[in-house]
C-alpha cells in the first residue's frame, strides 16, 4: 500500500541544507498537516537528550533525515573526527528517538561514498561492505553505513518502517560554495565565476580530470525521496541517482560554458583524483517508477543563478 503524506506531521531534519530545503519545497505539494522544522540553534541533533525531547514534544508522523555534516575531500581530510562523530550522533539520536516516539515512517539519507572504492560499475546496492572504502572520505562513509544499519536493525528488531536512500553527488540551490570545503560542482561554479570577474586566462582543477562522477539536482533528489517514502518499504536501501556519469574535465568545461568563462582549463596533477569512477545502478529506483527530470546543463544553470543570488 502507498504511504500517504496527506494530513501528516512531517519533519525534515536539516531543513536549511540543500537537500532539506528542496524537500520542504517538494513536500508542500503533498498537503501535509504540517512540515516541522527546527534549527541547530534550537536543537543540537548531536545532543541525544535535546533531540529526544523535541521529537517527543512535536510528535512527527513521518521523518526525513538529510541532516549531516558534509564537505569535500579537503574537509574530510581536515576534520575526520567531526565527520565521523557528528554524523554518527545525528543518525543514532534521530533514529532511536523516532523509534521511542512511535514515528510511522522514517527515511535516512546515506551517500554514494558508502560503496567500495573499486566497486564494479555501475554500483548495485548489494556492493555495500564488499571492499575497502575510498580513504579520502571514509570517515563520512562509515557514519552513513552505520545509519543504514541502524534503520535495518530497528526494522528487524522492532518492526519500524525505517528505510534508507543513497543519493549520488548532489548540487543545486542552497549548495555550499565555500572555496575550500565545497564539493566539485559548487567549487567549479565559484572558481569559474571568480575567474570571469578577474579577467583570468585560466582555471585550475585538482587531479587529471579523468575520474567520472554522477550528479543529480537537489530538486530531483527531493522528488525521488518523497516517492520512496510513499512506495518503498524494505530493509534494503535504494540508490538515488541520474544513471549517467561525466568526466570531471568535461564537467569543468560545461560549468565554464554555463558561467561564461572562456579561459583555459589547467589540471593540477599533484593533487589527488579520488575514486576513478562512481556510477550507481539506477535499476531499483526505475523499477519503483521514478526517473530524474532535470538535465545536467539545465541544473547547472539553475545552480549558477542560485550562486549569483547569494
Amino acid at each position: 500500500m502507498v504511504y500517504t503524506l496527506v494530513g501528516k506531521r512531517v519533519w525534515v531534519a536539516g531543513h536549511r541544507g540543500m537537500v532539506g530545503s528542496a524537500l520542504v519545497r517538494r513536500l508542500e505539494r503533498e498537503n501535509p498537516a504540517d512540515i516541522l522544522r527546527v534549527t541547530r540553534q534550537e536543537v543540537d541533533l548531536i545532543d541525544q537528550v535535546a533531540t529526544t525531547r523535541w521529537i517527543e514534544r512535536e510528535k512527527p508522523d513521518a521523518v526525513f533525515i538529510p541532516a549531516a555534516k558534509v564537505g569535500g575531500i579537503l574537509a574530510n581530510e581536515t576534520y575526520p573526527a567531526e565527520f565521523l562523530y557528528d554524523n554518527l550522533m545525528i543518525a543514532a539520536n534521530i533514529i532511536h528517538s523516532c523509534h521511542k516516539a512511535g514515528v510511522e515512517k522514517l527515511l535516512f539519507l546515506g551517500s554514494s561514498c558508502i560503496y567500495p572504492k573499486f566497486a564494479e560499475q555501475p554500483i548495485v546496492e548489494t556492493a555495500l561492505l564488499t571492499g575497502p572504502l575510498e580513504p579520502t572520505n571514509e570517515w563520512y562513509a562509515i557514519a552513513k553505513i552505520a545509519g543504514i544499519k541502524l534503520c535495518q536493525a530497528y526494522r528487524k528488531q522492532y518492526g519500524c518502517d525505517f528505510i534508507s536512500a543513497m543519493p549520488t553527488n548532489l548540487y543545486g540551490p542552497g549548495d555550499n560554495y565555500h572555496p575550500l570545503n565545497s564539493h566539485v560542482i559548487p567549487a567549479l561554479i565559484r572558481k569559474a565565476h571568480e575567474a570571469k570577474l578577474a579577467g583570468a586566462d585560466s582555471l585550475i582543477i585538482w587531479g587529471t580530470g579523468a575520474p567520472k562522477r554522477e550528479f543529480l539536482h537537489a530538486d530531483d533528489c527531493a522528488d525521488a525521496l518523497v516517492h520512496l517514502m510513499k512506495v518503498h518499504s524494505s530493509i534494503e536501501h535504494v540508490n538515488v541517482g541520474s544513471g549517467d556519469d561525466i568526466a570531471i574535465e568535461r564537467l569543468a568545461h560545461l560549468v565554464m560554458e554555463v558561467v561564461g568563462f572562456n579561459g583555459t582549463l589547467i589540471k593540477d596533477t599533484s593533487k589527488p583524483d579520488g575514486t576513478p569512477r562512481k556510477l550507481m545502478s539506477a535499476n531499483r529506483m526505475r523499477a519503483l517508477g521514478w526517473a530524474p527530470k532535470i538535465s545536467l546543463r539545465d541544473g547547472l544553470k539553475n545552480a549558477y543563478e542560485d550562486f549569483l543570488g547569494l
